[in-house]
């Protein structure tokens, strides 16, 4: 079988910066268009805007001014994923973050969309009607920091035993803080990532109804967490009501997909950026 060399590529979104961005006129030819983008970012990036591959879509024009989604990346951060597709034996074509191309997928409606990307690592959020975006907010959830498993560890062992008992159970801190270090870091991390969660589709929904005059009623799930997971999540920490969906569904696949979104299959919400990207 013929493989094609072009690639397109979908990565995290923390791999890249998305914004929106309004202008009171942009040039028409592309490439001083870009340069304006490109200078508009240089406050806006933690990293150095002139060396960062950029991209940039209008999404309205009209007497209010120009609205414009626009992605950078660390070049370094590129390099490094084209280069793992050039040593699979393939060319690197377009890249996308993760967000952006699930987005892709939807039929363009006038009814907007809450969509919410979710993971163990980071979970953005994006509202779209008619085809513009209208929000894009990642936040990194930082689920492996600020967790020190030697001291929770010392302190699970102090409750338990006690007294002299400690003294001598603390000796095995050692040699156990490494696995159980692993486990207090899931436990701590599933905690983070679950109100972190939460609290960033409660500003998404809130922006949605300030914004749209009316509240969300559908949440469309995407990325690792799934849907299932999204509404326990939500339902615990009291965001809604809401109804939460996956955004690939079963019904939309072939007959080939025989193990998509079911146990020891594909997740259904790793296939999304993949639809998008097709679909684009």
């Amino acid at each position: 079988m013929t493989r094609t060399r072009d690639v397109t590529l979908v990565v995290p979104d923390t791999a890249a910066r998305v914004l929106l961005l309004e202008f009171d006129t942009l040039p028409g030819k592309p490439a001083e268009a870009l340069a304006v983008v490109r200078f508009r970012l240089k406050k806006m990036l933690p990293f150095d805007a002139d060396d960062a591959a950029v991209s940039y879509q209008v999404m309205t024009t009209g007497k209010s001014g120009v609205q414009v989604v626009a992605v950078a990346m660390p070049r370094e951060t590129l390099a490094d994923y084209e280069g793992i597709v050039r040593e699979a034996g393939f060319e690197p074509g377009a890249v996308l973050p993760s967000t952006l191309a699930a987005l892709a997928g939807l039929v363009e409606s006038e009814a907007a969309a809450l969509v919410v990307n979710s993971g163990s690592e980071a979970v953005t959020t994006a509202i779209v009607k008619a085809g513009v975006l209208l929000l894009h907010r990642t936040v990194d959830l930082g689920t492996n920091e600020g967790v020190d498993a030697r001291a929770v560890l010392s302190a699970r062992l102090e409750a338990e035993f006690g007294g002299a008992e400690f003294a001598t159970a603390e000796t095995a801190v050692g040699v156990a803080v490494a696995a159980v270090g692993r486990e207090i870091a899931v436990e701590r991390g599933a905690e983070v990532a679950a109100s972190e969660t939460a609290q960033a589709v409660s500003v998404a929904a809130a922006y949605f109804e300030d914004t749209l005059e009316t509240a969300p009623e559908v949440v469309l799930a995407t990325g690792t967490l799934g849907a299932d997971a999204l509404a326990a999540v939500l339902a615990d920490a009291d965001v809604g009501p809401v109804v939460v969906r996956e955004m690939v569904e079963r019904g939309m696949l072939g007959a080939g997909a025989t193990s998509a979104g079911l146990p020891g299959g594909v997740p259904l919400g790793w296939l999304a950026g993949v639809r998008g990207a097709l679909a684009n």
